[in-house]
């Protein structure tokens, strides 16, 4: 009787409605195709990646034989006059740079905590590396300051990338300021280490003028291994640093 339905048009019976279900693979069936393509999909992703680093343009690594200007100059000039100016016995007693820390205080963070990554923004831009947010220690309600507010940007150079800023800041940064008339020859600690400090980060040629948020101030410490501020005074003056006379 089943048959006789079928034939006169009448409702097909449950086991054949199993068979729209042919058109859908059924859950199994997805698993398994899902299993089949992670090869493909992994390589349709490289290629995808490959494409992105290509139109973004990836940073291009120093030479390995590379050396900083003012490193060969420290090697091949200073040292040798440095040891006959004060006698060395051994190469290694010689004073030289091991770091310069750039810091900068924003004080308008207090109101507008945006204005600190802008500033430590900028001085990415100017040290070549990513500057790291201070914050501050303790709550002073005087200044309207909570504790762990930022309130600042700081950069610790090393090695190539010191040199490199020194080299930035002597032949091109200082003579950018306005009614220069020498560095303070007194602004050492006692113990070989030079501090000075920039009114305005603008001299700078990494920072645009014109996309400069505000004036911000700048710090900048430069540590070395001299024992005595004479020394380190030596040492300065030979990387062309200009001394009021």
């Amino acid at each position: 009787m089943a048959e006789a339905k079928n034939e006169l048009g009448g409702k097909p019976p449950k086991s054949d409605k199993a068979g729209k279900g042919d058109k859908a693979p059924a859950k199994g069936d997805k698993r398994a195709a899902k299993a089949a393509k992670p090869e493909a999909a992994a390589e349709a992703k490289g290629k995808g990646a490959t494409k992105d680093v290509a139109s973004a343009g990836a940073v291009k690594a120093a030479p390995k034989d590379y050396v900083a200007r003012l490193k060969k100059v420290y090697q091949d000039k200073i040292v040798p006059m440095l040891v006959k100016e004060f006698g060395y016995k051994n190469a290694l007693e010689v004073p030289r740079l091991e770091k310069i820390v750039l810091n900068m205080g924003v004080g308008e963070a207090v109101n507008d905590t945006k204005k600190a990554t802008s500033a430590a923004a900028d001085l990415a831009l100017i040290a070549g590396q990513k500057a790291v947010i201070t914050r501050a220690r303790k709550a002073i309600s005087t200044f309207k300051v909570r504790e762990n507010m930022p309130i600042g940007a700081k950069v610790t150079l090393r090695k190539t990338r010191m040199y490199e800023f020194l080299d930035r800041l002597v032949t091109v940064a200082l003579p950018r300021v306005r009614d220069f008339r020498g560095l303070d020859p007194k602004s050492f600690d006692g113990r070989g280490n030079y501090a000075l400090g920039v009114k305005e980060h603008i001299i700078f040629p990494e920072i645009d003028y014109d996309k400069a948020e505000a004036m911000l101030g700048l710090d900048i410490v430069l540590c070395t291994t001299a024992r005595t501020d004479a020394e380190a005074r030596a040492l300065l003056s030979a990387f062309n640093f200009p001394f009021r006379q």
